[in-house]
């Protein structure tokens, strides 16, 4: 068995430098996720600073904003986690000024565990990526 060290998480800190959701992170993607149904959705146009081969948006990217959109649909449900597993497939290249739909929402929750998915698409539906996250809850959420 593994002894991962053990890590302090403060989230009472606020999200403003979180490099994907960050609205003050001057490098930060500055992703918006609003609840939608029993998920989250979120628009983006990926510019020339994200591309790995020119025009192209690198697939880092990608994965980070699907990262998030898994976060947040973890929010949405109620808890705080930390993504400890992550599977994502990338249908075609995504071209930097293509205009973006993220979704995401819970598959699965335990006492300890998430499963979430989430989806790419530029706005015509064609599919971008998708990607699954088992992710370890942290903590409840404040109800405010």
């Amino acid at each position: 068995m593994t002894n991962w060290p053990k890590i302090s998480v403060d989230i009472h800190k606020d999200f403003d430098m979180c490099f994907a959701c960050g609205q003050k992170n001057p490098i930060g993607l500055k992703l918006n996720f609003a609840r939608d149904g029993k998920g989250v959705r979120a628009e983006f146009t990926p510019g020339e600073l994200h591309q790995g081969w020119s025009g192209v948006v690198h697939g880092g990217i990608i994965g980070c904003i699907l990262d998030e959109a898994m976060s947040y649909a973890s929010l949405a449900a109620g808890v705080n986690s930390l993504t400890a597993r992550m599977h994502t497939r990338f249908k075609r290249p995504l071209q930097t000024g293509a205009s973006l739909v993220i979704t995401a929402h819970i598959n699965k929750k335990t006492r300890k565990l998430i499963e979430a998915e989430a989806e790419m698409h530029l706005k015509d539906g064609t599919p971008v990526a998708d990607s699954t996250a088992t992710m370890f809850i942290h903590s409840q959420r404040e109800k405010k």
